[in-house]
């Protein structure tokens, strides 16, 4: 029988910078290595190995060996799901350099949030399938719409197969920068990978920000009604 959940013990995990930054970057990147995570994190590789020991124990971060190296990634999706909870609350550090102003604006603009669409991008996307009946708000999240799925059928999205994962088909996610709902689960996960691949969003290489490409900002609004006009870096 367990008792309450320790809150205490999992917020103290990423109360330390150094562990928050080697969450992050395997939010944004997948699974890493422990020599790329320190350098992400600026620490020393001893200490990065000391805080992953303890990101593992803690059930953040599962391990995988691929030849000589040890590679980490989020022990489960509910990380960083916790951790984008975590951001609507944390103070927003003002950017100072020209730089930072760049990559916040970046990422508000539009991001993965760990699998799914989030920044403007995300909520324009989760409105639109809204309005094309393909979602249904319900409170603080989502439920699959009557349109759902023959409209996203030909995007080449099975619902059916979705259905059979082991995480919710679809729900809400409170967006921590337009503080509005993205499009979560099993179905955000499935838009943004199909969305990749028919080259309508590309990643960009310095941080989680993904662009539009020229050919999405047309099919985005042509086949699924998202307007991306708003968005000023997008293509």
């Amino acid at each position: 029988m367990k008792g309450e959940a320790d809150i205490a013990a999992a917020a103290g995990l990423l109360a330390e910078p150094a562990r928050a930054a080697l969450v992050l970057a395997v939010m944004e990147d997948g699974a890493l290595p422990a020599s790329e995570l320190a350098a992400r994190a600026r620490i020393a590789p001893s200490t990065a190995s000391q805080h992953l020991a303890r990101l593992v124990e803690g059930g953040f971060l599962a391990t995988s060996k691929n030849g000589r190296h040890r590679y980490y990634r989020l022990a489960e999706t509910a990380v960083a799901e916790a951790v984008e909870a975590l951001a609507i609350v944390a103070p927003q550090p003002r950017p100072r350099t020209l730089r930072e102003v760049t990559r916040s604006e970046l990422l508000r603009e539009a991001r993965t949030c760990y699998d799914h669409l989030a920044g403007r991008l995300g909520v324009a996307l989760a409105a639109a399938l809204e309005r094309k009946g393909m979602l249904v708000r319900d409170m603080d999240t989502y439920e699959l719409g009557p349109k759902a799925k023959s409209r996203l059928a030909p995007l080449g999205i099975d619902l059916g197969t979705l259905a059979q994962g082991r995480r919710p088909l679809v729900r809400g996610c409170l967006d921590w920068s337009e503080r509005e709902l993205h499009v979560a689960g099993a179905l955000g996960a499935a838009l943004t990978e199909r969305l990749f691949e028919l080259g309508w969003i590309e990643r960009r290489e310095t941080n989680r920000s993904v662009a539009v490409t020229a050919e999405g900002r047309e099919l985005l609004r042509s086949r699924l009604g998202v307007d991306v006009g708003h968005l000023e870096h997008a293509g």
